[in-house]
């Protein structure tokens, strides 16, 4: 190599070894100002397989690749400029990690114990509707992808499978999410037909609110030429018009996912038709979690829709603390958005979360690869946290305290 090239290259470069790994392009010089890392890597392979991906945000990409456009901006869209979205994962780089040492951390135990079942992990699989969307095993595989690492289910009303069948093939009781619309009778027969599958408890969304403005999906349905009227028959996208999960119901009243008047009074309807656990999804505030224990929750969720409903800058995981402190231990707080590493995860449980969900990160998986991508990102989420976990000296789920984050902003 001659002196000029050799000059170009930086200091970090040569002494930390660079250009002896695998990968990296001999000879090469970088440019100015471009990260070693960056400036002697080759095009990496092809990705062929859900075992070859290194973290969950690389699902995204490949996810992208392989849906048509308005299938991914259904899945990636937000409301107004999607700035929501963007803070409910950005708000987890403000919450630092104490690490702790002098711990016995041989074994670590990342089970939990939720409303009477033991699961091997919190994290669960959240409710997506429509998952034939983006994939034509849709929901089986990831049944299927749940049951291979006993993963807990919560099933969307709007599932392009119905209950039954996703119930068989993830060999366990799910958890099935409520739309109640606006219709009391299609409410009741929502619930009695997840109750009779063996679902163990009810999830009752109260999040959805009409009038949303989801700039991502409509300009990524403008850009795509497929004719999709034999999915949405009537070039209509409601639910009850065609989720199986309103076969054979009448609903010709039925106007919205939400009911009309959602009052503390239509919880206690609620509470009185749902004999399993009652979950209320969509709280993100001390005196809404207050008002669904009151009215007879079992458990509420921190989740603000993955930023598809609203636009108010405010992440989840900032909403959680007071959610939390407020629900004092009554019942679990599960908690969704954002969440892209096992240190999320580990965030999420030290400010008060039981469960962690996850929705758009498994849909990326079975995007790309079906069942074995849901279960790649399982086990990267699971292999991070369980990282994280010996870091912070604590090697059981019970050992995560408040203790363990700090907020950069308080400093």
């Amino acid at each position: 190599m001659d002196e000029a090239r050799l000059q170009r290259l930086t200091r970090r470069a040569v002494l930390g070894g660079l250009l002896g790994l695998p990968g990296i392009v001999r000879g090469a010089a970088a440019a100015d100002g471009v990260p070693p890392s960056r400036a002697f890597l080759r095009a990496p392979p092809p990705v062929t397989a859900a075992g070859q991906v290194l973290n969950v945000m690389e699902f995204e990409a490949l996810a992208r690749e392989a849906l048509p456009p308005a299938h991914f901006g259904y899945l990636a869209t937000g409301v107004d400029d999607d700035r929501t979205v963007a803070r409910n994962h950005d708000a987890f780089s403000h919450y630092e990690i104490r690490a702790r040492r002098f711990v016995d951390v041989s074994h670590v135990d990342t089970a939990v114990e939720l409303y009477g079942a033991r699961l091997t992990s919190p994290v669960y699989l959240s409710a997506v509707g429509g998952m034939r969307a983006f994939h034509a095993e849709g929901e089986l595989a990831m049944a299927r992808a749940a049951a291979s690492r006993a993963t807990q289910v919560m099933l969307s009303t709007a599932s392009s499978t119905a209950v039954e069948p996703v119930s068989a093939a993830r060999g366990a009781p799910l958890w099935q999410q409520l739309y109640a619309t606006d219709d009391w009778a299609v409410t009741e027969a929502l619930v009695r037909r997840a109750e009779r599958a063996g679902c163990t408890a009810i999830v009752f969304t109260v999040d959805n609110i009409p009038g949303r403005n989801n700039e991502t999906l409509a300009r990524a349905a403008r850009v795509d030429s497929r004719n999709c009227t034999a999915c949405h028959v009537g070039n209509t996208h409601d639910m009850w018009r065609k989720a199986p999960m309103f076969a054979g119901l009448d609903v010709s009243r039925v106007t919205g996912h939400t009911p009309a008047s959602l009052t503390p009074a239509y919880l206690d309807r609620l509470r009185a038709l749902v004999t399993t656990k009652l979950i209320v999804k969509g709280i993100v505030t001390g005196e809404d979690a207050v008002v669904a224990i009151e009215h007879g929750a079992d458990g509420v969720v921190v989740s603000n829709h993955g930023g598809r409903d609203e636009e108010s800058l405010r992440a989840t995981i900032d909403c959680l603390p007071e959610v939390a402190a407020a629900v004092a231990g009554r019942v679990p707080v599960l908690f969704d958005g954002g969440i892209r590493r096992g240190t999320d995860v580990f965030k999420a449980l030290a400010l008060g979360a039981t469960a962690v969900g996850i929705g758009r990160p498994q849909i990326w998986g079975l995007a790309a690869f079906g069942q074995s991508g849901v279960e790649a990102v399982i086990d990267i989420l699971d292999r991070e946290l369980r990282a994280i976990m010996r870091q912070a000296g604590t090697p059981a789920l019970a050992r995560i305290t408040p203790g363990h984050v700090l907020n950069s902003a308080w400093r």
